[in-house]
């Protein structure tokens, strides 16, 4: 009977995602409901809608309902460390990036 034991079927643990914070509303949420705006290590600053490119990432609700407060509070460039480039501004104003 100790044999039986020794091949019982442990149940695996539960998954666990990687969770983030948006640098706006302070929501932390799984990494997939966000989207991310990269400082690259050559300085430039975009959208990655992947959420795997090379740099510092500040992250924003994918929903875009509080894209408005991000830029007119600045947390993005202070997330970032950097100005935003007038390029991604209109992107994240025109909404660029909504879903989940």
């Amino acid at each position: 009977m100790a044999v039986e034991d020794e091949h019982a079927v442990q149940p695996l643990p539960a998954r666990k995602f990687p969770t983030r914070t948006c640098v706006a509303c302070r929501t932390e949420r799984q990494k997939r409901e966000f989207v991310r705006v990269v400082r690259a290590p050559d300085g430039t600053t975009s959208i990655d809608l992947t959420g795997r490119a090379n740099g510092r990432g500040a992250y924003l609700c994918a929903d875009g309902s509080c894209w408005p407060d991000a830029l007119k509070k600045k947390s993005i460039e202070r997330a970032l460390g950097v100005s935003m480039p007038p390029e991604v501004r209109v992107q994240l104003e025109g909404g660029v990036g909504h879903g989940p």
